[in-house]
């Protein structure tokens, strides 16, 4: 396929991932963009109800429950033109791994703020994962329709907290409930939102200009009075948006909104057209970029998830691509197996739901049934591997045993562990000190533990038992130190064949460290050269 084809296709392309602390909105936002986008014809509530449908990325039995996202989804669609893949990441922190993963896949980040909450915990962690991976970020304040903070307080608090310039990019009329629309600042046109029933189609809107004098007819005179005073200090005291700054990652450009009302949803989504860049800054390990368009096929694996769907009961590794074609039956140099391995079953995924694939290009997301062969962090290519940044590993903070309680399900319950714990949900160990190389699980938060439960139970029938172990701490070591660790050390062995430490406390870590010096303790699994 000749390069114009493909740069062609590239520049169609914009990959994107949607970051925000829990509760925020990010996953009923989601779905008013594959409304808008016209993916889905109608929205439905983001927790399960009778009358209504679940989120469409939400398609895990407890995500419907909980009206949580649990896992991330992968959500490709068609809107003017362009190819819009859509990674919708678990907000709530005990995730957060499966996110930072998911994140590498993306070349933009929208970060969705609850408008009365401002900059919270889990917004400020997600934020340095992308400034680190050079992520450019496009904010969205939510909940609008709600009491808020101030608004010019909330841009503080982004410059102040996140460190980057925030520049609006539109202005609301009203905030609460007279929230009213939004200003687009550069083109000078006023959006007056009319309400949908629930938020389930797609909200009216009037045009008008700032200055119209219909305006002080409609609306209470103070709100008037006071959104014209703030258009004059917003565009003579912060100016507009600069493009370049913003692919740069020194500020971030401002949106308003309330995703359940709709209001200033297909506004936001022209603007992220205009401002996303495409899939042409894949970073490599000397700081490099890849070319997407000049270099072999290449791509890696971020996700791997197994029972997506019941009717086929497979399990499926997701692939982003970062250069050259893809195309159906593709023979490739599999890196970390270093043999060749041919890409015949593929898919484009739209949640849980499926499509044959035959062509795909940078920036597209792809899914390929899974039978062992590929794992998180695996990169396939045509050419020379090329030095893609590792994907983030973290060492897990608490830990238990997990032992089935029937052992009729035994079999089940081995085939569970070791397929969920692919998928990096969470750290799967087996102990070298203590007895019977008894299962081991390691978690960043405690919900990890029960949705692993849950799943072992609603996916291959095996009811378990966990006891939670007294360790706060783990850290690998690398293989040949360990000679070297004493007698006496909590050592275990992950999936991968890594070796680790577990401690009780960070003294006891140092305590460690001081009396085995000879012994390098890693915050992640050491690199495969």
């Amino acid at each position: 396929m000749s390069p114009e084809i493909i740069e062609k296709e590239v520049n169609r392309r914009k990959t994107f991932a949607i970051i925000a602390h829990p509760d925020a909105g990010k996953t009923t936002l989601t779905e008013k963009l594959l409304l808008y986008g016209g993916a889905i014809q109608l929205a439905g509530a983001v927790k399960a109800k009778k009358e209504g449908k679940s989120a469409t990325s939400d398609w895990m039995a407890m995500e419907k429950e909980r009206g949580i996202s649990i896992t991330s989804a992968a959500l490709q669609f068609e809107y003017k033109n362009h190819i819009l893949n859509l990674l919708d990441t678990p907000g709530h922190e005990d995730f957060s791994e499966d996110t930072y993963r998911t994140l590498m896949a993306a070349d933009t980040a929208v970060m969705v703020l609850d408008a009365g909450k401002g900059v919270e915990p889990q917004t400020i962690k997600l934020f340095r994962v992308c400034r680190d991976r050079g992520i450019p970020i496009i904010t969205f304040i939510n909940k609008m329709d709600r009491p808020t903070k101030d608004l010019y307080a909330l841009l503080d608090e982004i410059e102040k907290v996140l460190g980057i310039k925030a520049v609006p990019d539109v202005w609301p009329l009203g905030t609460g409930f007279d929230f009213k629309g939004v200003y687009d600042l550069r083109d000078q046109q006023l959006y007056l939102f009319d309400r949908t029933p629930g938020g389930k189609q797609k909200a009216g809107f009037r045009m008008a200009g700032p200055n119209d004098t219909s305006l002080d007819d409609q609306f209470d005179e103070e709100i008037v009075k006071a959104f014209r005073e703030q258009i004059d200090l917003v565009e003579n005291g912060i100016g507009q948006v600069d493009k370049n700054s913003f692919l740069l990652g020194k500020e971030t450009p401002v949106y308003f909104g309330s995703a359940v009302n709709n209001f200033g949803i297909e506004l936001f989504l022209n603007k992220f057209l205009e401002l996303a860049p495409g899939p042409d800054h894949i970073p490599l390990r000397d700081g490099n970029y890849l070319d997407p368009v000049n270099s072999p096929f290449s791509a890696f694996v971020f996700k791997v998830q197994a029972n997506m769907n019941k009717a086929h009961r497979d399990r499926i590794a997701f692939l982003r691509i970062c250069s050259g074609v893809f195309e159906r039956g593709l023979n490739v140099n599999h890196n970390r197996l270093d043999k060749p391995v041919k890409l015949s079953s593929s898919f484009a995924f739209f949640g849980q739901d499926r499509n044959t694939v035959d062509l795909a290009y940078p920036g597209d997301i792809i899914g390929l049934v899974n039978p062992g062969t590929y794992k998180i962090g695996d990169v396939l290519s045509t050419g020379n591997t090329p030095p893609l940044r590792p994907l983030p590993s973290f060492a897990p903070e608490l830990f238990a045993t997990i032992s089935c309680k029937d052992t009729l399900q035994l079999k089940s319950f081995k085939k569970g562990l070791d397929q969920l714990a692919e998928e990096g949900i969470l750290h799967l160990f087996t102990s070298r000190t203590i007895g019977g190389g008894v299962p081991i699980i390691g978690a960043m938060g405690k919900l990890q533990f029960e949705v692993f439960q849950r799943r072992l139970k609603d996916e291959y029938g095996a009811d378990t038992s966990i006891h939670i172990l007294p360790y706060g701490i783990s850290r690998w070591v690398k293989k040949e130190d360990r000679s070297k660790i004493p007698s006496n050390a909590n050592l275990v062995e992950d999936l991968f064949g890594n070796m680790a430490l577990l401690f009780d406390t960070e003294w006891d870590m140092n305590y460690f460290h001081k009396n085995n010096e000879g012994i390098e303790l890693l915050d992640n699994p050491p690199l495969e050269e």
